[in-house]
């Protein structure tokens, strides 16, 4: 893996922005990203959120000439909604009095000076997986934490991955108490690496990288 680090002004408006990814995932992060766009291709997230990640990704986006793609809902996943511990009033909205976490989103990116460098898909994903045709550098999974959902995001995205690009899970948690927040994409993961398609470059934290070796997913 590359050791590349984001400059000063990205790592401040990284950890500026609201959000839950650890500095030290975020650096892992940035390093995938720019070793995977040498390929030329999209780097795609799966999970915006209010666009933490997302700048370490448009930044190393840039820096390589590609696009970073972004997929959310934006009505927040399952451990954000009212009366859960990762709920944040400020991101509902106040007429509809659900989630809207898009403006903030937007408010991330036009700060960090890097809108330019992402396009912002809003729907879901395994809906925007089903008409997407494009192969990508790098597929970062980083959306809701339920077996159905993390496995939809496996199978809509992982396919898109192109030779030698690399597939990168979040919240990778082993431990059978943290069934909530992180056995969905545990178990996600282990499926990437016994499916011979993949093999494992890093993990930092909760974040496994892992590379496309062979077909299949």
């Amino acid at each position: 893996m590359t050791s590349a680090v984001p400059k000063a002004e990205i790592l401040a408006a990284f950890e500026g922005a609201k959000g839950f990814m650890p500095p030290g995932e975020g650096l892992a992060l940035y390093a995938a990203a720019v070793e995977a766009g040498a390929l030329g291709l999209p780097l795609l997230e799966v999970g915006t959120y209010c666009g933490r990640s997302t700048i370490l990704l448009a930044d190393a986006a840039r820096a390589a000439g590609v696009s970073a793609v972004t997929v959310d809902h934006h009505r927040g996943s399952e451990e954000q909604q009212p009366g859960w511990d990762y709920h944040d009033p400020e991101t509902v909205d106040p007429e509809l009095g659900v989630m809207d976490t898009l403006p903030a989103f937007r408010r991330t990116l036009h700060t960090a000076g890097l809108e330019d460098h992402v396009v912002a898909v809003v729907g879901r994903s395994p809906q925007v997986a089903r008409i997407w045709n494009s192969p990508l550098g790098l597929v970062f999974i980083d959306g809701g934490h339920t077996d159905e959902h993390a496995t939809a995001d496996y199978e809509g995205w992982a396919p898109h991955i192109a030779e030698g690009g690399l597939l990168l899970i979040h919240d990778v948690f082993p431990e059978p108490e943290d069934e909530f927040t992180g056995q969905a994409p545990y178990r996600v993961y282990l499926r990437a690496l016994s499916s011979g398609a993949f093999t494992e470059v890093s993990a930092t934290g909760s974040l496994r990288v892992l590379r496309r070796t062979g077909a299949g997913f």
